[in-house]
């Protein structure tokens, strides 16, 4: 079995990569829509389409790597990623966006991110330090959206979009070879073993509201970090700035990003999970509110970026840490992915109805108020999660 060193390691690197690469997305918006005479919401619709198979196709990514071990899975979904770019570069249709940038690219995210690598952390590191593990590991995601947006903004600056895109798809071929890292089927430490199988673990754990809880303010946290990542730099250029403003943004959701779920997955370790994802949907709401009403100047959107991002995937080691608590780490990978697949949904509806919401109306504040009010009734959700162990009868002695 690897060291929990060489396994956090391969897995945060994993994430800098896959979620890098990928967040990168709305800054093709603008040269692509432009260079093929498509609307908004067109594109907007194949990073939606992306959101929901990613999150349709994780459980069953997760279930196939809790059996097989990670990584066959990060190894096939890779090749998928560099595939799915590649084609993305030739697709001269909405109908063959949808296809590389929507399906093969939802299905290489469903492999190589949140639900198959946490799944293997979650497994591999005791239950008392298994909170900070996954924030460390989350952490290497949200450096991937730091670092990898200026990486993007500067290929395509420099090389144009369609050999970005090439340029991309190597990147993401570097996923292949940390998969070795995580290769080898890791069996749960420091609890009890349940002899249950996937659709037993999967009933058991629809069977609790905490469940349905998770699932729907994770389906929120979807709305919010599709939305913004997606449209953030159209509508730093819709007020007057530049596509310099834009990338900057997101590199700084990026950067906030990597103190948001470290501390995050620190703070869990140490106090009640649901009330900090409470506190965490909340102060979205807030920080939404707050750069609706301020002058729209590139600081406005320096410091509303920033908080947004230690706002931004801290929940991820929350609610992962909470299915591994509540549910056990049997199946963690996936129960873990059919949480995500409400954050995914949200993903589809966050991104393909902000840009049909500007489309129709010719700006997104609309949509801007909809996070409000969808982080609120987070907010609220989040409150009653019973955060107990789920109480089963003792093993059966051989």
């Amino acid at each position: 079995m690897k060291s929990t060193r060489t396994v956090l390691i391969c897995g945060a690197l994993t994430l800098t990569l896959a979620m890098g690469v990928r967040q990168t997305m709305g800054l093709l918006l603008p040269p692509m829509t432009l260079a093929h005479g498509w609307t908004r919401d067109e594109f907007a619709f194949a990073i939606a389409l992306q959101n929901v198979l990613w999150g349709a196709f994780v459980p069953f990514a997760g279930a196939i790597a809790d059996r097989f071990g990670a990584a066959r899975v990060l190894i096939a979904s890779s090749c998928t990623y560099v595939a799915g770019l590649a084609l993305m570069a030739y697709s001269s249709t909405p109908l063959a966006l949808d296809f590389s940038a929507g399906l093969m690219l939802g299905l290489a995210l469903s492999g190589t991110t949140f639900g198959v690598v946490m799944g293997v952390v979650s497994k591999l590191v005791s239950p008392e330090r298994r909170s900070v593990a996954l924030g460390v590991v989350g952490a290497g995601g949200s450096f991937g959206q730091f670092a990898m947006v200026p990486y993007g903004q500067g290929l395509i600056s420099g090389l144009g979009w369609f050999n970005a895109l090439m340029v991309l798809a190597f990147t993401a071929a570097l996923i292949i070879p940390l998969a070795a890292g995580l290769a080898g089927k890791v069996a749960a430490r420091g609890e009890a073993v349940m002899r249950q199988s996937a659709s037993e673990a999967f009933n058991e754990a629809f069977g609790q509201r905490s469940f349905h809880f998770l699932f729907w303010s994770y389906f929120v946290c979807g709305v919010h970090t599709a939305f913004i990542a997606l449209h953030l730099p159209s509508y730093v250029q819709d007020a007057g700035m530049s596509a310099a403003v834009g990338m900057t943004a997101l590199a700084l959701i990026g950067f906030g990003n990597i103190f948001g779920s470290f501390g995050a997955g620190w703070l869990g370790g140490r106090v009640s999970k649901k009330w900090i994802l409470t506190w965490i949907y909340g102060l979205r709401s807030i920080a939404i509110v707050l750069l609706l009403v301020a002058p729209k100047v590139p600081a406005t959107l320096y410091i509303f970026a920033f908080c947004m991002g230690i706002l931004w995937l801290s929940t991820v080691p929350l609610t992962q840490g909470l299915v591994a608590q509540i549910f056990g780490t049997g199946h963690v990978s996936m129960l873990a992915g059919a949480v995500f697949f409400g954050h995914q949904i949200g993903g589809f509806l966050g991104a393909w109805v902000g840009g049909l919401i500007f489309t129709r109306l010719g700006s997104y504040d609309l949509a801007w108020w909809i996070s409000i009010g969808l982080g609120v009734f987070a907010a609220i959700v989040c409150a009653p999660i019973n955060e107990r162990p789920l109480a089963r009868p003792a093993p059966a002695a051989a």
